[in-house]
């Protein structure tokens, strides 16, 4: 195994699969074998291991529980979805502490809870919610905040323009005062999202999130504005979401979803989106 080849990279869903004993066997070795050179990764993922089995203590009773007859009525035919938040909320919460390839274990049992949370991930607001948890995740690392670095920015927008299926170009956002630091690939509902890191002058990150599950299931194509002038384009619904600590900045375009997060004013994030989608429609 070559674990930093450009074309292989070991990515951060495969640390937590490995983890999570989800990998094929083969692989499941090689990654062995790559921590066993790496004992900093291999002390973060010994970290995780905490984090997993602390959560378990914790949320498995709740498991046990009977759901809430509201809960039962949400996930009827021909709902709202509005209710799935509770299970989205929960995906949300294990993928943030280092358990994303072990979440079907932690969801009830049936397909009906699988559903709820494809189709919450696939709403604007799952998608903001999903964007913040990303960001609040990996932004504080200071030894793997992204997988590669901007060093190495052409690389990584081949490999993240082949993993999502459309071009993926990191904006320059120099002008805004946020110089790349980098990117990774993370895991979604149904396939891969990416995310790229930016910091500015006094250490702050800011992260641009992008999925392309937020049309209907196996919809996802080009952005719908990509290459259209922008003076010939209508206007874009930017929204605004407060996540925690930090402020989302989000729309759609076609099945594409972009999402601005930072611990930023609403003014710098909207300052930011236009400059995102300025450069977007322009490429």
């Amino acid at each position: 195994m070559r674990p930093e080849d450009a074309d292989t990279p070991v990515t951060e869903a495969e640390l937590h699969g490995w983890l999570d004993g989800q990998l094929p066997a083969a692989r499941q070795q090689e990654i062995g074998a790559y921590l066993a050179e790496r004992p900093q990764e291999a002390e973060r993922l010994a970290d995780y291991r905490g984090q997993k089995a602390a959560l378990r203590a914790l949320f498995d009773p709740v498991l046990d529980e009977a759901a809430p007859a509201r809960l039962l009525r949400a996930a009827a035919p021909r709902q709202p979805w509005y209710a799935q938040r509770w299970v989205a909320g929960l995906a949300l919460l294990l993928l943030g502490t280092g358990t994303g390839w072990g979440l079907h274990s932690a969801l009830p049992a049936g397909g009906d809870a699988t559903a709820l949370a494809l189709a919450a991930a696939r709403s604007p607001e799952g998608f903001a919610r999903s964007a913040a948890v990303a960001h609040a995740v990996f932004s504080p690392d200071q030894r793997r905040a992204v997988e590669l670095d901007a060093a190495h920015e052409e690389q990584l927008s081949t490999w993240l323009s082949r993993r999502m299926g459309a071009a993926m170009k990191p904006p320059h956002l120099q002008a805004q005062g946020y110089a790349l630091e980098g990117g990774r690939l993370l895991p979604g509902g149904q396939g891969p999202v990416a995310q790229f890191m930016y910091r500015d002058s006094e250490g702050r990150k800011l992260t641009v999130y992008v999925s392309n599950e937020l049309g209907p299931a196996g919809a996802a194509s080009a952005p719908v504005h990509a290459g259209v002038p922008a003076s010939a384009m209508p206007a874009t619904a930017f929204r605004f979401a407060r996540e925690g600590k930090v402020n989302v900045f989000y729309w759609v375009d076609g099945a594409y979803g972009y999402a601005i997060t930072a611990d930023a004013s609403r003014q710098v994030l909207a300052d930011v989106s236009n400059e995102v989608y300025r450069q977007l429609v322009s490429e």
